[in-house]
């Protein structure tokens, strides 16, 4: 197989790799900045962040998720950063997004803090869905953990984004010990009530302060069997999951569930469908690569080098860039090594 000619989508032009894995799902980076310090992010003082040259104009990203859906197969659409709520043109974005053909299914991922102002925007725009980032039910705890007294904020709009619609809600969280290790049960029950879906994700090697150790970490292993001490867990199973990241397990019979995204210990590469697009136009082919693949130079080609700057090329840029996917994310390797860029630069 060549990505020029895959053997799956029945000889369309789609974003296959080596091992057959076909990119249907693109996680587009805003901006690199945040209003919160996450402990297991970056440091107290911030970053050096991108300088304004360096982003993606709102037309270039609009562009490049055009060419993904119209050109590559996407067909899901995922907006985060840093926080994007931080980017003036959002909910521009999302409304010409979503005026494409065909329609992609549209989500953003975020720390909640602006969506009482922004959620009913969104929905309008025609943004489908919301994750939140909310790591405890504790204000004191998140203060310690994001360096920030936003708590209350988040809270507020994760109301206004379940009653905006913005639906299912899912809350991710990252458990952290001596920090947060014992509120696994209580997000679960809070969750219940509020109709959220909770998600907890295992804390990955993607800080900007390179501080994350695979020893003490909170793991899967450890989440369920905190929140089996309080609920009855049953698997919902692989048919279902499909090559969603989260195992997911119904709560006390459902209708509710639980998701645990454990990219550390229980790594789901073999079914990724994701190819990732940074706030600078790099591609980005797994959270855990070192390499990345220029779109923004071939965006911004001259307007005589019709050649380098046509959709045909950046498609064909983007494609070649996806077939070199390795097959996983080297975690479990002595030689791994973390990327240079955070998580905020790279996009979750």
């Amino acid at each position: 197989m060549d990505p020029e000619h895959p053997t799956a989508g029945e000889g369309a032009a789609v974003l296959i790799d080596t091992f057959g894995r076909v990119a249907t799902d693109l996680r587009v980076s805003l901006t690199d900045r945040c209003n919160l310090r996450c402990t297991y992010c970056m440091p107290e003082e911030g970053l050096q962040w991108l300088a304004k040259p360096d982003l993606l104009t709102d037309d270039e990203i609009v562009r490049l998720v055009r060419i993904a859906v119209t050109h590559l197969g996407i067909r899901e659409v995922r907006f985060t950063g840093g926080e994007p709520l931080l980017r003036p043109g959002l909910v521009g974005i999302v409304e010409r997004c979503a005026q494409l053909e065909p329609r992609p299914k549209m989500s953003l991922t975020t720390n909640g803090i602006g969506l009482k102002r922004t959620a009913k925007a969104l929905k309008a725009a025609g943004l489908d869905r919301v994750n939140v980032s909310l790591d405890t039910l504790r204000p004191d705890v998140f203060k310690t953990l994001t360096r920030r007294d936003r708590h209350k904020d988040v809270l507020e709009g994760l109301e206004a984004a379940r009653d905006a619609g913005l639906t299912p809600v899912k809350v991710n969280t990252v458990l952290m010990p001596g920090l947060n290790d014992d509120e696994a049960p209580d997000l679960l029950a809070w969750a219940v009530e509020n109709d959220y879906e909770l998600r907890f994700i295992e804390q990955m090697p993607l800080d900007a302060q390179h501080g994350w150790k695979r020893d003490g970490m909170i793991t899967a292993g450890d989440i369920l069997e905190s929140l089996r001490t309080r609920f009855d867990l049953t698997e919902e199973g692989s048919t279902e999951r499909g090559s969603a990241p989260a195992e997911r397990w119904i709560v006390d019979g459902g209708p509710h569930r639980v998701g645990v995204i454990a990219s550390v210990t229980r790594p789901f590469c073999s079914a990724c469908d994701r190819t990732r697009l940074t706030a600078d136009g790099q591609v980005r082919t797994c959270l855990f690569a070192t390499e990345e693949t220029d779109l923004r130079a071939a965006l911004r080609a001259a307007p005589e080098d019709t050649e380098g700057g046509s959709d045909e090329a950046i498609a064909a840029i983007w494609k070649q860039a996806m077939w070199g996917k390795k097959a996983g994310s080297g975690l479990d390797d002595p030689t791994f090594a973390q990327p240079d860029r955070p998580m905020s630069a790279i996009g979750g």
